[in-house]
């Protein structure tokens, strides 16, 4: 009798351990699930420290809209566009906003985004600085120079228009790739001969360190902003994403009519003296729309200069990255 116990006693103390496995696998699978339809609840905004999204942050609104709805926003803040496209592309975020350049690199790197608005151009907020003492007095003083910039950035298309304006071919600048930080650092102590940035970096520097512009974005570039959303996201939750942009819209419209009021949301983000903020501030342009193809076209023209100097890595239909109803 005992050799018919073994079997059974072997296998019972089997099952229990496969019960308990499989229970242990349908908690994981329960917990899986309930995080998932967490995420489902959350919306993830990329934004930097600065411009409309940074405004609506600190306002407040779109995070008491959502909420009325059972839907969370978490603000995840970059140092830059190119790095804000990145977490687009490996899932960490949704939602977010940068410079026409950094969309090119990213649809180049295959980043599943869509352009979904625009703010208007605002060329004078980013330029080419030197020190004010530089004897570098034009652009095509460039020729030879080391410049400073954030790769794939708004900026890095104002140089490309510069040079070629000025007369100056690209590969005769040595163009040092640097994070804003570590290029301010370098400016300062004279280790570029020039940089170029956007605001609020571009004011601090006029105003901390009297740099000087040798150029900005007039006439040659348009620098718009744009906000850009997962496919994914977007597929899923279109209705949140409109909501977003219409707050965004409210929020744009405040900030116009209250420029005192919006250098003190500001002022404490940026941690930088009154009088940058509100330089940096007088150059922002308000007003979201819907992307539209006039707007893509520009971005076509970007990705085509960008490919024509072996800077991506291939040819670029930007319209592939067009909402649904402009394809």
């Amino acid at each position: 009798m005992r050799r018919m116990h073994l079997p059974f006693l072997s296998w019972f103390r089997f099952s229990r351990l496969a019960v308990a496995s499989v229970m242990a696998l349908s908690a994981a699978m329960l917990a899986c699930a309930t995080a998932s339809a967490q995420d489902a609840k959350t919306l993830r905004i990329g934004f930097q420290k600065y411009g409309t999204l940074t405004i609506l942050k600190a306002l407040g609104s779109l995070d008491k809209k959502l909420g009325e709805q059972g839907i969370a926003v978490k603000w995840v803040e970059f140092p830059a566009g190119p790095q804000l496209l990145e977490g687009l592309n490996v899932g960490s975020i949704d939602f977010g906003t940068v410079g026409e350049a950094p969309p090119i690199f990213a649809q180049a790197a295959q980043a599943p985004l869509i352009y979904v608005g625009n703010e208007p151009a605002a060329p004078t907020s980013e330029a080419i600085l030197v020190q004010k003492d530089s004897p570098i007095r034009s652009v095509a003083d460039l020729k030879g120079k080391k410049v400073a910039l954030n790769k794939g950035s708004n900026v890095h298309y104002l140089l490309v228009k510069q040079l070629e304006k000025a007369g100056v071919p690209y590969q005769d600048v040595n163009v040092t790739y640097l994070t804003p930080a570590d290029a301010r650092a370098a400016f300062e102590r004279g280790a570029v001969d020039a940089w170029v940035i956007w605001d609020p970096f571009q004011a601090a520097a006029e105003k901390q360190l009297g740099a000087r512009v040798l150029a900005d974005g007039t006439g040659v570039v348009n620098n718009y902003q744009f906000f850009l959303a997962s496919r994914d996201y977007l597929d899923k939750h279109p209705d949140v994403v409109k909501t977003v942009l219409e707050e965004i819209r409210k929020g744009d419209l405040w900030a116009k009519d209250h420029p005192k009021e919006s250098v003190d949301l500001l002022q404490p983000v940026l941690g930088l003296e009154r009088p940058v903020v509100e330089l940096a501030a007088q150059r922002l342009a308000y007003g979201v729309t819907p992307v539209t193809r006039e707007v893509l076209q520009h971005q076509q023209q970007i990705a085509d200069a960008f490919y024509a100097l072996k800077l991506i890595p291939r040819k670029l239909d930007v319209q592939q990255a067009a909402p649904a109803e402009l394809r």
